[in-house]
């Protein structure tokens, strides 16, 4: 018989056998600011899909242990009474407790009874392979349950990455319009002095009063998007309310990967664990050919009290051959099946293998062109600073109208959030990018 080595997920197992391990968070658990550090850290043990994952592996590994079951040997106890008229019966029982006389009536022996305990062993020791194929097909699927654990792990830390780097990125949104703000309702004093003292038109005026209120408009859908997304980020760590107060200073740098190969992406190996399994459930199904051999034994106590308080006391053992001859077809069945559902799992890792490494080429595209953006902004925003700086002295000497200057300040404002988007998407770019090629954000998993 073959020994199988158990899974090494019994970790995860005992976070979920004591609850206290992995409990619902309380006030004090709550960090009071949060680093995307922490963030992930919190949010891998709160959130209820991770929670779910580890049930999937606690229920994988029962499976796994209802499998080797099937190599020990199945023991029971009975307890019986009967008592009878019936003359085969009672005879029966008059032999079994050694009370027979030669001057008993084999016709009609008379009311007997017995109390029977009862042991019995059965040991399966041939099934043409079907047991070991079982618990090599249960043994792979806790391995792929383990898989999906991770996969899901690392789907949820870039989340976390990313729904941080949208929090920021609207928190400098919000920074970026009050300044425009701020310029435009300095630059509307200016326009209404000089209205006072006659040297405007009113018109001026009242584009920059528009200019003032669509300055406004944009702020409070920026600061309502921030709100949005921190409602996001609470939903990912499991939380429903909390307040959010992020320390972006406090968080790490990524790395970028140097070696962007999807073959450490836990679904591919998921996916490969699911393989061996199907391949495991081939060998179970055509073991249906094979006959099944069982060693059967069994010890029995018995005790009358109609006949004289007899009792007796027997055993058996032997070998049982058991091999089916035709079954509709049955078995076949079974075995095209299994070996479809292989074919499909084949089809579908070859597929998931084409989507990751689009994935892959897809996230290295992202971050090169977040980075080229990254250095054109920084530009975009030198020039437009400068040039913001220069139409205000202007507009104040009288030089420029107020639709230059309009101009001019959304010029800065855009510069400005650009620059913020491409700071915000470089660093989500390689978020994606570690997870495309089944990387921990922050940590080296295996």
């Amino acid at each position: 018989m073959t020994s199988c080595k158990r899974t090494p997920w019994f970790i995860l197992i005992l976070l979920t056998l004591f609850p206290w391990a992995s409990a619902a968070a309380t006030a004090e658990d709550i960090p009071t600011k949060w680093s995307v550090q922490s963030a992930v850290s919190y949010a891998l043990a709160h959130n209820p899909d991770t929670r779910a994952a580890l049930e999937r592996i606690a229920a994988a590994e029962a499976d796994f242990q209802l499998a080797r079951s099937a190599f020990y040997p199945q023991v029971g106890v009975g307890l019986e009474y009967t008592r009878t008229d019936n003359p085969m019966y009672s005879f029966g029982n008059i032999l079994n407790q050694g009370v027979f006389s030669n001057n008993m009536d084999f016709n009609d022996p008379g009311t007997t009874d017995t109390l029977q305990a009862k042991a019995i062993v059965q040991y399966r020791i041939y099934n043409g392979g079907r047991d070991q194929a079982g618990v090599d097909a249960a043994q792979n699927q806790s391995q792929a349950s383990g898989q999906q654990n991770k996969a899901i792990r690392l789907q949820l830390e870039y989340s976390v990455v990313r729904a941080f780097c949208r929090i920021v990125q609207a928190g400098e949104v919000i920074a970026a319009r009050q300044s425009a703000l701020k310029a435009i309702t300095a630059s509307l004093a200016v326009a209404r002095a000089r209205y006072d003292e006659g040297s405007l038109l009113q018109e001026e005026v009242l584009n920059l009063e528009v200019q003032q209120a669509r300055a406004q408009e944009q702020l409070i859908r920026a600061e309502h998007s921030l709100r949005l997304a921190q409602r996001g980020f609470l939903r990912l760590l499991g939380l429903k309310e909390a307040p959010v107060i992020l320390d972006p200073q406090a968080s790490p740098v990524q790395e970028i990967p140097g070696d962007p190969s999807i073959d450490r992406r836990a679904e591919l190996k998921a996916m490969k664990a699911q393989i061996k399994m199907l391949e495991a459930k081939v060998r179970q199904a055509k073991g249906g050919y094979a006959p099944t051999a069982d060693l059967v034994g069994s010890y029995q106590l018995e005790k009358g009290t109609a006949l004289d308080e007899g009792s007796g006391n027997s055993w058996s053992a032997g070998l049982r051959l058991n091999y089916t001859l035709f079954n509709g077809g049955r078995t076949g069945a079974e075995v095209e099946r299994a070996q479809a559902q292989l074919r499909e799992a084949r089809e579908q890792l070859h597929k998931l293998e084409l989507a990751f490494n689009l994935e892959k080429e897809q996230a290295l595209l992202s971050l090169n062109q977040e980075e080229q953006r990254l250095k054109v902004t920084q530009k975009m925003i030198r020039s437009a600073r400068e040039s913001a700086r220069l139409s205000r002295l202007r507009f104040k000497e009288g030089i420029v109208l107020s639709s230059e200057l309009i101009d001019t300040e959304n010029r800065l404002t855009d510069a400005l959030l650009s620059h913020s988007l491409a700071r915000a998407s470089r660093k989500i770019a390689i978020a994606d990018l570690r997870r495309a090629v089944g990387l921990h954000q922050f940590f080296q998993g295996k």
